[in-house]
């Protein structure tokens, strides 16, 4: 079988320069011009050009082997110098894309004219406008796209405030990122009831059938007072330490708080007291813990300036005031109390006490640490001859054009929407809601949904809805373990147990998702520490009009009730 032989054509040698020899038989018919390494090029080669003027003339002369390329009409090889630069161009050439985004002539159809374009100068000032917004745009969505992952990136690059002055004598101890506390797991057995004090209502259930169309305006509870008495003020929780009942003493703000710590963005603090054997979790007076945030981890921002009314201070003091009114207005008017083995502790003769049921119940931590905590119902529902105990609060709308959900219109048709929206903005504070819940041991969690009569308005409000949740159920909806709550509570009880006697305080860090132990003065949070106390008698009036206004007014009553303390201390 022959083999086949590739014969290579000869290669002709210029000795003359760069290239092959201008004329050779086998470059004869090839598109090709001269040119030197310094040379700035255009087209080298246009065969469809060529080989149309070739095809021309084969079929002008009947002969394709007789077909000629003639380059020297042909201008596409010649060089480029440095003045046609700005002729250069593509072979694409196409035009560019319209931009997707962009002003565009509109026509107007409320008087059927199209707008008149706008002078030079001024279609240039608006194109940078244009620009500007543009590239605003693009930044906030690389920001949001950055911190989709975690919902507390974007609000944390904002200042926030610590809620409790660092003052320089403070020694840090520790502090604990929380990172840890997704991995903590501890379980404990069923709480023991140890006392329930108190007396509370029975819950008005026509509430559940309220809808935005059959509103009801928030009434307003002045005559009724409303305590928020810390752990170690309690008398119940004095005397269940003197009998050893348990080592740790806290309450259900205070243990939810703690639970729900990686959900917080806002700056938040708790005293930590060390005596003997035993451990108090305390609360300062006037402390944020007395107030309820409002979109704390939403992904938009709340004006920083306390006068405006929408100021996270503002709405935090409007939220309080909300909340302390719903729980007394779905209650039956006139109903019967339901008293328990004791009355209010915290109560004076004669003194009109909002309804509220405390229990006091017991957790074992270990074989020789118990925990006892103040826990709060709100009201009951008697049904079959079966008693339920009832949490009652109040989520609030104060301007939709923050959330993009108008419960007027959203709420009746969309209500899953609704509680999205708000699990997003305000997934601590829900969160803290169903602790107190899982703590206290209601069979049901009423959620109200109350919002202003007006956007602009902080002092009026109406009730547009009430719903009624089992607290287990909810928990496992909004992905709330009670075993990983259990296993942060005990993690900082093991930490502080070690802890010398004295005064400890736990700070959230207002710009890092960590919590920090400071070693205070046994004398820290008294009279000189106190920062803008919410009075008592304060907690259950409306906002005052003007922020400014209220700020100075708690500041007064603050500085009234110091020089009090010291003309008290005047032998």
């Amino acid at each position: 079988m022959a083999t086949a032989v590739f014969e290579f054509d000869a290669v002709p040698f210029n000795p003359d320069g760069w290239g092959p020899p201008d004329t050779t038989a086998a470059t004869s018919a090839v598109p090709y011009a001269p040119f030197s390494r310094a040379d700035k090029l255009g087209r080298i080669a246009d065969f469809t050009r060529n080989l149309n003027n070739a095809n021309t003339t084969r079929h002008r002369n009947n002969n394709p082997a007789d077909a000629v390329f003639d380059f020297t009409a042909d201008d596409s090889f010649t060089t480029l110098t440095g003045d046609d630069d700005a002729s250069f161009r593509l072979v694409d050439g196409k035009p560019p894309p319209r931009p997707k985004f962009g002003p565009k002539w509109r026509f107007n159809h409320n008087n059927h004219r199209s707008n008149l374009p706008q002078r030079r100068d001024e279609e240039v000032e608006a194109k940078k406008v244009q620009a500007e917004k543009d590239r605003a745009r693009r930044d906030r969505l690389y920001h949001m796209n950055r911190t989709g992952a975690n919902s507390h990136q974007r609000r944390e690059a904002a200042v926030f405030k610590s809620s409790v002055e660092i003052q320089p004598e403070w020694n840090m101890l520790d502090q604990i990122p929380f990172s840890t506390f997704t991995k903590l797991s501890f379980s404990v057995p069923e709480p023991e009831d140890l006392l329930f004090c108190g007396s509370i209502e029975n819950y008005d259930r026509t509430y559940d059938r309220l809808t935005p169309k059959s509103e009801r305006r928030l009434e307003r509870f002045k005559n009724r007072t409303f305590f928020k008495v810390t752990t170690t003020d309690d008398p119940v929780i004095r005397r269940l330490a003197n009998e050893d009942k348990a080592t740790v003493f806290a309450t259900d703000v205070i243990l939810s708080t703690l639970m729900c710590a990686s959900r917080s963005v806002y700056s938040w603090d708790i005293v930590v007291q060390r005596v003997g054997n035993k451990l108090f979790f305390d609360k300062r007076d006037g402390s944020q813990l007395d107030l309820l945030s409002v979109n704390e981890t939403s992904q938009e921002p709340l004006p920083e300036s306390k006068e405006d009314i929408n100021s996270a201070h503002s709405l935090s003091v409007e939220a309080a005031y909300i909340n302390q009114n719903f729980t007394q207005q779905v209650l039956v008017k006139g109903g019967k109390k339901v008293a328990f083995d004791e009355p209010n502790p915290f109560a004076s003769e004669g003194e009109e006490v909002a309804s509220a049921a405390y229990r006091y119940r017991r957790w074992k931590l270990d074989n020789e640490m118990y925990l006892v905590s103040r826990c709060e119902l709100q009201s009951v529902l008697e049904m079959n001859d079966k008693r339920q105990f009832l949490t009652v609060n109040a989520l609030n709308e104060f301007d939709s054009k923050y959330t993009g959900v108008d419960w007027r219109q959203k709420l009746e048709t969309q209500r899953g929407a609704v509680l999205a929206t708000e699990l997003k903005n305000n997934a601590n504070k829900i969160a803290k809601w169903t602790a107190q819940a899982l703590l206290g041991g209601a069979d049901m969690m009423k959620l109200g949904y109350v919002s202003r009569v007006h956007p602009r308005d902080h002092r009026n409000h109406v009730i547009l809805g009430v719903v009624g949740y089992k607290p287990k159920d909810f928990a496992s909806q909004i992905n709330l373990n009670m075993a990983n709550m259990w296993g942060i509570v005990k993690s900082i009880v093991d930490l502080c147990m070690k802890l010398n006697e004295g005064k400890y305080v736990l700070v959230k860090d207002p710009a890092k998702p960590q919590v920090r132990i400071y070693e205070v003065p046994a004398d820290a949070f008294e009279n000189d520490y106190v920062e803008e106390p919410l009075p008592e008698e304060e907690q259950a009036q409306p906002p005052a009009e003007d922020a400014v206004n209220a700020v100075s007014s708690e500041i007064s009553v603050a500085a009234t009730d110091v020089e009090d303390k010291e003309i008290d201390a005047v032998p």
